[in-house]
């Protein structure tokens, strides 16, 4: 289904299996395949774009290898319905989760690279990632992460910086969730977002922010003022 032949089942099950199913999990292979994967995206990025500084590259790397786009392939893939999990994690529906999807992805780059080494696994990826290695945005703006887009266009408004706030944090240990809050209280505006980490909610929820209605009237008051200000 990936495109490639693995004889080795035992490793192939263990890039597959989650903590809940035993000791033999994905974690040490997620590791490695982070690396090999951050390296493959790095050399096609140095190779395709060569008129990009250090810093764009590496924003358009970060876009690429974050847990999103990880879980897109992951769901292209339906590699979900192929995760070992525990009874109890089976019931939950972890196998959805955004962050598992992503460890799977890069526990099985991780499997590829040990078996087969470095040029298979570098092939692998590049299938995995070749549209989205050229449809890639090369617009500063659109590289820079929620939280930073929203930061500036608050400054731009002459407005504070957003307030987050952690609000609660739920599930086992290995498995936490953080519900925060982002707060404009001079726009009146506040989201929630949950998410596997206290930073990835944290984005979540400045990206929903970023698309409230009354976000996007402010930015075309700003567009239409003389001198760059708003009517707050």
């Amino acid at each position: 289904m990936l495109g490639i032949t693995v004889s080795n089942n035992d490793l192939i099950a263990e890039a597959l299996s989650h903590r809940s199913f035993g000791k033999g999990n994905y974690e040490r292979l997620e590791f490695l395949g982070d690396a090999v994967l951050g390296l493959v995206i790095a050399e096609a990025l140095y190779q395709r774009y060569g008129s990009h500084d250090e810093g764009t590259l590496s924003r358009m790397r970060a876009s690429l290898v974050r847990g999103q786009t990880l879980a897109e392939i992951a769901r292209e893939y339906s590699l979900g319905d192929y995760i070992l999990l525990g009874e109890g994690e089976l019931k939950s529906g972890v196998f959805r989760r955004e962050s598992i999807l992503a460890d799977i992805v890069e526990s099985l780059i991780g499997a590829v690279f040990l078996e087969q080494g470095f040029d298979t696994a570098r092939d692998f990826i590049l299938r995995l990632f070749n549209e989205r290695l050229d449809a890639v945005s090369t617009d500063l703006q659109d590289l820079k992460d929620p939280k930073s887009r929203l930061q500036e266009l608050l400054l731009s408004f002459g407005l504070p910086v957003p307030d987050y706030v952690l609000l609660e944090t739920t599930g086992k240990p290995h498995e936490m969730q953080f519900t925060v809050e982002c707060c404009i209280d001079s726009m009146g505006l506040a989201t929630k977002a949950t998410a596997g980490s206290r930073r990835k909610a944290e984005q979540a929820a400045a990206a929903e922010i970023l698309d409230n209605p009354a976000m996007t009237k402010a930015k075309l008051k700003k567009a239409a003022a003389p001198t760059g200000s708003i009517n707050r």
